[in-house]
């Protein structure tokens, strides 16, 4: 059975690819998962990860700030830099430009958190990425988006900040709470917690991707280069960079799944907030198949590989 449940972990990448496959073909299957299943399903992938973890393993990670730095700048700096150039680079129309733009001014998503989790990355280091690039995002996006594209945007904060603990911190808190009062329960879940993950994250993009489809099929190609070049890029050099850093292997690769993924739920919201053309949301809505899909095909790389060694800087 765990043999079984290992294998179908490592395959993330092509049940990513049928779901969506499915999702694009016949979207009256995932259309029905939309609002609060889209929600109570992250918070409970993010109770599983919180399963697997110790007080301790926060201790650790908050006495080394420098990581916690580095991964915000890198957030914040890396894809947004890209995300303004590849639409100039590949000539985007405007509402395409926007939209690539919007996405990559925002915070890390939950969806990090699921791949650190499946690469065997340091998840806390993610957990805490992830938590401290949604508050800045309150600001800092805004500003962003505003200076690139050269529009005023308003961020819901009293939203974000709500969405932020009760799909992150919260669930995570009580994994914690769950594991160190009920150790053997929390062992017994975490055989299961990987495949879950899996199977509820295909759906969440799945149900984006369906919700989506008609703008998607209709969008110019170029948009699908863009956005998989903005993660592709944004992996690609938050692991370089951090990797130039700091000699751990797994603090590097973590880094790079955080700067790499986006909150691609928040980019649509604002999107569709505060531009008329629907087409705007499109290069959100097509970021969380990329990011996803590049992603699990790390985490399987990552997964499998003998170096997941461990050195404090």
């Amino acid at each position: 059975m765990k043999s079984f449940l290992e294998k179908a972990v490592n395959s993330f990448p092509w049940i990513l690819l049928a779901f969506t496959g499915v999702a694009l073909l016949v979207p009256k299957y995932f259309l029905w998962f939309q609002g609060s299943w889209i929600t109570y399903s992250l918070g409970l992938i993010m109770l599983g990860m919180g399963l697997t973890l110790k007080a301790e393993d926060f201790i650790r990670v908050l006495r080394l700030p420098g990581q916690i730095f580095v991964g915000t700048f890198l957030q914040f700096t890396i894809m947004p830099f890209l995300g303004w150039s590849i639409g100039i680079l590949f000539q985007l129309p405007d509402v395409y430009a926007v939209g690539l733009i919007l996405v990559s001014c925002c915070p890390g998503g939950t969806a990090s958190n699921v791949i650190t989790y499946l690469a065997k990355g340091n998840l806390p280091l993610s957990v805490t990425l992830t938590s401290v690039s949604t508050l800045l995002a309150v600001v800092v996006t805004p500003l962003l988006s505003s200076f690139l594209i050269g529009s005023r945007l308003e961020v819901d904060t009293t939203s974000l900040l709500w969405t932020t603990f009760k799909v992150i911190l919260l669930p995570v808190f009580l994994g914690v709470v769950l594991q160190s009062f009920f150790p053997k329960f929390a062992a017994k879940t975490n055989q299961y917690s990987p495949i879950v993950s899996v199977l509820l994250i295909a759906m969440i993009v799945s149900a984006i991707i369906a919700a989506g489809r008609e703008e998607i099929l209709k969008s110019d190609f170029r948009i699908f280069f863009a956005v998989f070049f903005l993660h592709a890029g944004g992996f690609f050099l938050g692991y370089v960079l951090s990797r130039g850093l700091y000699k751990d292997l797994v603090v590097a690769r973590t880094i790079s799944i955080e700067v790499g993924m986006q909150n691609s739920g928040l980019g649509a919201v604002l999107a569709r907030t505060h531009f008329p053309d629907p087409n705007t949301a499109i290069p959100c809505a097509l970021s969380s198949l990329m990011h996803s899909l590049i992603g699990s095909f790390l985490a399987g790389a990552f997964r499998k590989s003998k170096e997941n060694f461990h050195i404090d800087p």
